[in-house]
């Protein structure tokens, strides 16, 4: 247990407490009784800082009111000194950590609940109001100065108080996911050129600019009211697109832009403006944080799908890469029997003397092309040997079509073929040996011609593969449809099966009947960039 601070803790303490105190300083110059920004610095810190410095923090806010204090005591009284001497961050400590501890405000480094955010925000604007009326209680009033309002005096401070924490708090806990997300390995250029900082840069801040310019150019104070009240509408539309770490940015903008067309401190309708301004920061906070769930949801969704679409096509791939397997063990077996028909014969030549070797050589190279076409059909020797193109010009598809007595041509457009991955490689030739095995399953076409076009669209390669029947049916009706599926491997499964696989690769196929034969078309798309 220790005892003590080391020298390096009481460094730290002594840090945090002498920052604190300057940025307290610093904001106190700019806030003012309905825009109190170093509310917001001053719940930022209670957010954010490990409860061990939280001591540091009330002694940092400690000295800046002491000279306050000191130095306006004369003017308003000792029990006013006294009273502003107490730093308001110290009755705040309870209500921030139940809701960091208790509430679980950040359920992790990188999410925020907002509603508990937003509950806390308006307890400490609450208690700060409470602590401002009653230094204003003690206060030594002048001779002849007016009665107080309290209800008006109230109002100004909530607002005051609420809209500081408004303008800093969401924007710090924006921050402060970003700062998490990028010690998780993305990197700052993702947030320097994301959607959302491109869209506040282009449009929200040229709105709120244009709206500050029309309020100054204005005649009357309808329209200067009218230009304030304007501010949210760019708050909310950011809100809807990006969720609430666009109100949070958006808020913080507008409430700047509402204080800097004020003309004088206690302007009624800059008030007017901010309480207006204060219910829509809250409202998209709240609305926005729905929006961000959904849209989380949506990207898990489709990262999801990104697997699973990713798992399909890497088991299409090893079942591939077995049948290439399965079709090189086949051509070893038939080199094997070539080699036992021929010492079979050699050995009969010996033992009987008259002996029919052109029978049994008939039968053996009956046997070997058999295991050639098994071997083919599983995987085209062609293909291993000069590539996908000469696969589908001269490999199986063609000897097949040609031993059925089907006319076949085969069309490759584009350059982009050979820089497709291996996996859109193997889904272009199996589905062209389907769709292929579709068309001819009604036994009509005599003419069957393949196209493959490929290109490149935002960085992804994709390929159109079209499979189109002519019908003769006095060529039709010669043809031998008996051994086609097996020659071409197919699974003879049909249209579904087609639309399955090319959903694999992000595409879709289409079938279409033409007057003179059939069409079955599909796209595909690259997983590889």
């Amino acid at each position: 247990m220790r005892k003590g601070l080391g020298g390096r803790g009481w460094l730290k303490h002594a840090a945090v407490t002498l920052g604190y105190a300057a940025v307290f300083t610093l904001l106190y110059q700019v806030s003012f009784s309905h825009w109190v920004l170093f509310a917001g610095f001053r719940l930022c810190a209670l957010l954010f800082v490990p409860v061990r410095y939280w001591p540091a923090l009330a002694v940092g806010e400690l000295i800046p009111l002491c000279y306050i204090g000191f130095t306006c005591r004369e003017q308003y009284g000792t029990a006013w000194s006294l009273v502003i001497m107490v730093p308001p961050i110290v009755v705040a400590m309870p209500i921030v950590r139940w809701c960091r501890e208790q509430l679980r405000l950040f359920p992790s480094a990188a999410t925020v609940k907002m509603g508990v955010l937003l509950l806390c925000m308006f307890l400490v604007a609450m208690i700060w109001t409470v602590c401002n009326l009653s230094s204003m209680a003690v206060t030594q009033l002048p001779p002849g100065y007016p009665p107080l309002h309290w209800d008006v005096l109230a109002s100004r401070w909530f607002i005051g108080n609420f809209l500081g924490v408004l303008t800093v708090t969401p924007l710090a806990v924006w921050v402060r996911e970003s700062l998490a997300l990028t010690a998780k390995g993305a990197r700052w250029g993702q947030f320097i050129e994301s959607r959302l900082l491109l869209e506040v840069v282009s449009t929200l801040l040229p709105t709120l600019a244009l709206l500050i310019w029309l309020s100054f150019q204005a005649g009357s104070d309808t329209a200067r009211q009218a230009a304030r009240m304007a501010m949210f509408l760019p708050v909310i539309w950011v809100a809807l697109r990006h969720g609430w770490q666009g109100a949070a940015i958006g808020g913080t903008a507008a409430s700047i832009a509402v204080v800097l067309t004020m003309p004088m401190k206690n302007d009624a309708g800059t008030l007017q403006a901010q309480v207006f301004i204060a219910f829509a920061i809250t409202s998209m906070l709240l609305l926005g944080a729905r929006i961000s769930l959904l849209n989380k949801r949506d990207s898990q969704e489709r990262d999801d799908l990104r697997m699973a679409l990713s798992i399909a096509q890497r088991n299409i791939y090893v079942g591939e890469m077995q049948l290439r397997q399965a079709s090189v063990a086949v051509e070893q077996i038939r080199e094997s029997v070539r080699l036992g028909y021929s010492h079979l014969i050699g050995r009969l030549r010996h033992t009987v003397p008259v002996v029919d070797e052109r029978s049994y050589m008939r039968q053996a190279a009956v046997a070997q092309e058999q295991l050639f076409r098994l071997s083919d059909s599983l995987y085209p020797s062609i293909w291993r040997e000069r590539g996908l193109p000469a696969a589908l010009r001269e490999g199986s598809i063609a000897r097949g079509l040609a031993e059925v007595g089907i006319s076949y041509w085969c069309d490759i457009e584009g350059r982009g073929l050979s820089r497709l991955s291996p996996s859109v490689h193997i889904a272009i030739y199996r589905l062209a040996c389907e769709c292929i095995v579709l068309i001819c399953s009604k036994r009509k076409a005599s003419d069957i011609r393949l196209r493959i076009r490929g290109g490149l669209y935002k960085g992804r390669r994709w390929v159109v593969l079209s499979v189109e029947s002519r019908a003769d049916e006095e060529r039709a009706a010669m043809a031998r449809w008996e051994d086609l599926m097996v020659r071409l491997a197919s699974s003879g499964m049909g249209f579904d099966a087609i639309q399955h696989r090319a959903q694999a690769f992000e595409g879709r196929a289409r079938r279409r009947n033409l007057q003179s034969g059939e069409r079955v078309s599909l796209i595909l798309h690259d997983p590889e960039p």
